[in-house]
């Protein structure tokens, strides 16, 4: 199937799932979101598997056993790929848009540890910092999946990259709006051209940082 952007329904769909997120609502609706979202969702993903997969779509499902929020349905589909060295990739639809990131979200502790020694380097550190910068400017969001309140033990308040430091990860996020291309496959020149040029952030955390050399967690069944 060739990838021909998302309907406009797909993103219908998600307006009216934010407003009813019950089981009376997906089960009447269900088809709608196998053919408006899922179908052209694989259908990029499979022309993205070869210079950027293996990519692996989420379910749409949320995991509500340890959540206040007891609402069953995610409210935007995703999906995600690592490659070699560490770096993820994120394509993500909802009522909003497309939102398409990529980094080093959540580091383990080992590359944690190698990610503060690399910014507070001078030249390492002054790099990513120009590169975050420029990213910004472009239009890019810099964010992580969790970040200290302070400078970390060992490095002072008034570092000039504190707030690097203050990370436990580092992405580079781009939101669009709902628009006219996002139904074309135009949409894929979009997802493709917002990695390229969160490329130089690729670059720097794979060489700096690297995947966990970490043992895996023991699987939990």
């Amino acid at each position: 199937m060739t990838f021909r952007g998302w309907p406009a329904d797909a993103f219908d769909f998600y307006r009216g799932l934010e407003l009813d997120n019950s089981k009376a609502y997906w089960q009447a609706n269900k088809h709608r979101y196998e053919e408006s979202v899922k179908a052209p969702f694989e259908a990029l993903l499979g022309e993205l598997d070869q210079e950027y997969g293996p990519f692996r779509m989420f379910r749409p499902y949320r995991d509500t056993r340890f959540s206040k929020d007891k609402s069953p349905y995610k409210t935007a589909a995703a999906a995600s790929s690592e490659g070699e060295r560490g770096t993820g990739l994120y394509v993500q639809v909802s009522a909003a848009g497309l939102m398409v990131g990529s980094g080093y979200y959540h580091m383990a502790s080992d590359q944690l540890a190698r990610f503060r020694e690399a910014v507070d380097d001078d030249a390492a550190g002054e790099a990513i910092a120009t590169i975050c910068a420029t990213l910004e400017k472009k239009g890019h969001e810099i964010a992580a999946f969790e970040q200290l309140k302070t400078a970390p033990r060992g490095y002072g308040k008034d570092h000039p990259r504190v707030d690097l430091l203050r990370r436990k990860g580092l992405v580079a996020m781009r939101f669009f709006p709902e628009a006219g291309w996002l139904h074309t496959a135009k949409a894929k020149a979009r997802v493709v051209d917002t990695w390229r040029e969160e490329q130089p952030m690729h670059d720097w955390l794979d060489a700096q940082v690297g995947p966990s050399e970490l043992p895996p967690p023991d699987a939990e069944w």
